[in-house]
């Protein structure tokens, strides 16, 4: 029997899938001379699977729904769950018949089989879009609301792990709003559903072994931890909270921020905060080093780009060499020969009907997608931080104007709460 539920609307993310652009001879073969001496120059490896921190959620049209797709009870005397429970039990001393009554309750998922099975005809890729949907005023005013209610917590954050507050604000801002959209699929549905009926992709070995660990850890977290492992609502891939965080990144990765001795990343903003500062510490931030650097517009600079453009995440291409190629740097307070031995990616940024826009990540753009591995995502959660952050200092800078004026701090002052918020 299937059974529809109606639940809130959301848009798959943009999924990016970068390749190597082809570029004129001219400058692959410069790019190629400069990289010669270089290992660094070698073919790159095939990155290891991540299955994306979450869903980045938007606003959803007031009153707009779409139906969930369940089976209830298709896991009651199941052969692959059946030796799940007993690997469970032996391991981390469930209690077996407990475990039996709970996998009786789950449903398959098949909006979630829908959402993870790639498009037969994949979407052109589109930056301008995307930026313009995670750069929208919502996003931003709550941003602002964010960091002031949250200042003391992001400031201490910064200090203990590294990194930016704006890092920070972006990355929770992409992901759900601020808490606003945190997903309302049952997590244990999603991860069960994927564990053991994931579509029938090229990957789908490697995908299942990910979530089956999420499972696992999911059910030693809500045990632990005392939760209900079937009231936890997430996203269709049964990321949680805030933050959306996996359940196995909640086990490696979440703090108690907020000092209750409990981790809550479904209601503690401090936790949340806290959480993905440690994440992108652990996966190696480096504390007061730049994201991106900005190139030239000039034909020059972006024929090395594209030359050297090849969808990997990991930085790479030593500066210097790509200077030597003919790259002109558009960043004047960057110290190129101190710079010389950095290494880089170039980010490739296209959009229907414009010329694909380039910018170089650094290590540190690389840990943004360890997050979520998607180019479009990790340079939209840099702007997002950078965006919040220059609104602020507009307010700030207009208080502070109209304090003067005013002979007082009091009148015509403007305040966050007033920005223009939906």
């Amino acid at each position: 029997m299937t059974v529809k539920l109606a639940l809130s609307a959301r848009s798959p993310r943009n999924r990016l899938h970068l390749g190597t652009i082809a570029a004129s001879l001219t400058v692959a073969a410069c790019l190629a001379s400069a990289a010669a001496p270089a290992n660094a120059q070698s073919a790159a490896k095939k990155a290891p699977l991540q299955v994306a921190q979450s869903q980045p959620q938007q606003a959803v049209p007031q009153g707009q729904t779409f139906e969930e797709e369940i089976i209830p009870q298709r896991y009651a005397n199941n052969a692959n769950v059946d030796a799940f429970i007993n690997e469970m039990v032996a391991r981390y001393d469930f209690d077996q018949a407990s475990l039996h009554a709970l996998f009786a309750g789950v449903s398959y998922s098949a909006t979630a089989v829908k959402l993870v099975t790639p498009s037969p005809t994949p979407s052109v890729k589109n930056w301008r879009s995307y930026q313009a949907r995670f750069l929208d005023p919502v996003r931003v005013n709550a941003g602002v609301r964010f960091w002031r209610a949250n200042q003391a917590t992001l400031q201490r954050a910064a200090q203990e792990f590294g990194v930016p507050p704006e890092v920070i604000v972006g990355i929770i801002g992409v992901e759900t709003i601020y808490g606003r959209y945190m997903g309302n699929f049952r997590v244990l549905d999603a991860l069960t559903t994927l564990s053991f009926d994931y579509p029938n992709t090229a990957n789908r070995a490697d995908r299942q072994a990910t979530f089956r660990k999420n499972l696992e850890d999911y059910l030693v977290w809500t045990r632990d931890a005392q939760i209900d492992p079937s009231s936890v609502l997430g996203s269709y891939t049964g990321a949680i909270g805030i933050p959306q965080f996996l359940p196995s990144s909640i086990v490696q990765y979440a703090v108690n921020y907020d000092g209750n001795k409990r981790i809550d990343l479904r209601t503690s903003e401090a936790d949340a905060i806290g959480s993905v500062a440690n994440y992108l510490r652990q996966n190696g931030w480096e504390s007061g080093r730049p994201v991106v650097w900005k190139i030239g517009s000039d034909i020059g600079s972006l024929g090395v780009a594209q030359a050297a453009a090849d969808g990997q995440p990991e930085p790479r291409w030593p500066l210097s060499q790509l200077l030597r190629a003919g790259l002109v740097l558009n960043e004047p307070n960057v110290d190129v020969a101190a710079e010389a031995g950095t290494p880089v990616t170039v980010v490739d940024l296209p959009s229907p009907g414009r010329g694909t826009e380039f910018v170089l990540g650094l290590k540190n753009f690389y840990v943004l997608t360890r997050y979520n591995r998607s180019f479009f995502y990790a340079l939209a959660v840099y702007q997002l931080g950078q965006k919040v952050k220059a609104q602020m200092e507009a307010i700030d800078a207009a208080n502070a104007a109209n304090a003067v004026n005013n002979g007082n701090g009091a009148s015509g002052a403007m305040n966050p709460s007033n920005a223009n918020s939906q």
